[in-house]
């Protein structure tokens, strides 16, 4: 009885909590939140077997979850969203109670939590999964047809939450160290889904395809690709060794992709001269067509752009580089060292995946094509910036920020590789960075920590000028009798970033801040050094 009490005050408890402010929802802060519900267990283990049924739209399974007590505590929180239903919970072969609200299910456990133990328990499920409508951004599942009229499904629910088709618990901060996967689908599809593939179990009907994965994995990057797929195959020597490079596509485009997907070594190639290795050399890599865009998906990176280079055609850079490469497999690819191996604990800190992503096509064109090559396609991305609204958003809501987290960040980044003045080392402190933060969940306050670190400057009031307003530094100057006048405006206090400008034909470099400085110059006009982001204006 005390224990059926604790727990209906506990969901009674979190609900008034969220209600207080009333600028956000219920669902907003039991999803967004590190709930006492979710922090008093840490995920160890995950297996996820299921069957999807194409011709019904409907999935049905169970998740087994291992999970390490961190304290004592008997209520536990996991997500699963509606339409799909949790059937029961089962405990050492004892079914156990559960109150819902909304996306969120509380379990009461009968067994002692004692800390340092690890325990599990199997959530039982079925539904109609939410149908994707505009995948991968507003996502769920696809239930797509290819041109020969066979199932063509695939996962995506980056921000929707993987809730939205399997239980678990569904907040960012923490990966469970591994996990199976195990899909049964009808005989003549596939299933392709993270890391290695085990086995298949084959009956009259169906096929069971059943998948690990090794490494920490983010519940989002968790997917299930399903069709009349062909495989082929290579091997990349990379700087950990010999990597599976993996391919499945639908038949008819085969030769396309042979052609295509040359770009992934050429990848593979330049990200780990500038990031560091393959994060996932034990679960290997695949690219996975699929009927959308394309997705960050760990170790099962999916594609849909199309098989020509841009964006769907596109460049987005208009420099004429961005048609150079394949967008989706340089961009979601990118991903394995921005979002699957360094991961943001809370969405509100997502340009940590989407600006360093977003940074790293730039580096991918520096490596195959130049320097300037590089600069004349980030920079050419600037119009896309809107400064709509700060880049970082509200913590502990699942509330993301601006969209300018791609375009703005790669433009912030691209910013502070010339502060540091040195591309090697540069370079060092971009794979330094995939090294001490390798394999984890980190907050926007620890990659500004690590790279004032490693860069060996303040950058404070850098951060919070790019990040955290929408304010563009505006650079005011003038010149008269020799003498060049100026200052910065539109900035944060403490903002006083150095800048290179060419007068006349010397190039320099200038220290503003909000006060006026005064310092002789020989030429009449000035440029600032476009590298840079900043705006100016002559008085």
């Amino acid at each position: 009885m005390r224990n059926s009490l604790l727990f209906i005050l506990s969901l009674f408890g979190v609900i008034c909590y969220a209600q207080r402010d009333l600028s956000y929802t219920k669902a907003d802060f039991l999803r967004g939140s590190i709930t006492p519900e979710r922090e008093w267990w840490d995920l160890n283990y995950y297996h996820l077997d299921i069957e999807v049924e194409p011709d019904k739209k409907f999935i049905s399974g169970q998740n087994t979850i291992r999970y390490k007590v961190l304290k004592e505590n008997n209520v536990m929180q996991i997500d699963l969203q509606p339409p799909m239903k949790i059937d029961k919970v089962i405990s050492e072969g004892e079914e156990l109670t559960y109150k819902s609200s909304g996306n969120v299910h509380l379990i009461l456990l009968n067994k002692e939590q004692k800390k340092g133990d690890f325990n599990a328990l199997t959530i039982f499920y079925s539904g109609y999964p939410k149908e994707a409508v505009r995948a991968p951004w507003d996502g769920g599942f696809s239930w797509k047809k290819d041109s020969n009229g066979n199932h063509f499904i695939a996962t995506s629910c980056q921000g929707l939450g993987a809730s939205v088709w399997w239980p678990n618990k569904d907040h960012m901060y923490d990966e469970v160290d591994s996990m199976a996967i195990s899909v049964k689908v009808p005989k003549a599809l596939m299933n392709i889904s993270n890391g290695r593939l085990r086995k298949v179990e084959e009956d009259t009907t169906t096929k069971t395809y059943h998948w690990f994965v090794n490494n920490p994995i983010n519940n989002y990057g968790v997917n299930v690709n399903i069709g009349d797929y062909v495989h082929f195959d290579e091997k990349y020597i990379g700087e950990k060794g010999e990597l599976d490079l993996d391919y499945y596509v639908l038949p008819e485009n085969l030769e396309k992709a042979k052609e295509q997907f040359k770009q992934t070594p050429m990848m593979l190639e330049a990200f780990e001269h500038w990031f560091g290795p393959y994060p996932f050399y034990e679960d290997g890599f695949k690219l996975v067509e699929v009927p959308y865009l394309g997705m960050e998906h760990q170790s099962s990176v999916t594609y849909g752009n199309g098989y020509e280079n841009g964006y769907r055609g596109t460049d987005l850079s208009e420099s004429g580089w961005g048609l150079k490469f394949d967008f989706i497999i340089i961009h979601e690819a990118g991903h394995e060292w921005f979002a699957n191996s360094i991961t943001y604990k809370d969405i509100a800190d997502m340009w940590i995946h989407e600006g360093f992503t977003a940074y790293s096509e730039n580096l991918y064109v520096d490596y195959h094509f130049g320097k300037q090559a590089s600069a004349d396609y980030v920079i050419g991305t600037r119009k896309r910036i809107q400064n709509d609204k700060a880049i970082i958003g509200r913590y502990n809501l699942n509330k993301k920020g601006s969209s300018d987290m791609y375009y703005k960040g790669a433009n912030i980044l691209h910013t502070l590789r010339q502060l540091v003045e040195d591309d090697d080392k540069w370079r060092q402190v971009l794979r330094d960075m995939n090294k001490t933060f390798h394999h984890q969940t980190v907050t926007t306050l620890q990659v500004e920590s690590f790279l004032s670190k490693a860069t060996e400057k303040d950058l404070t009031a850098f951060f919070e000028q790019y990040l955290r307003t929408t304010k563009i530094p505006i650079l005011e100057y003038k010149i008269k009798d020799g003498k060049l006048k100026y200052r910065y405006t539109n900035i944060v206090e403490g903002f006083d970033m150095p800048v290179q400008i060419k007068i006349g034909d010397n190039e320099k470099w200038i220290f503003p801040s909000a006060e006026w400085k005064t310092e002789p110059v020989k030429g009449n006009s000035l440029q600032v050094d476009r590298d840079f982001y900043i705006e100016s204006k002559s008085l």
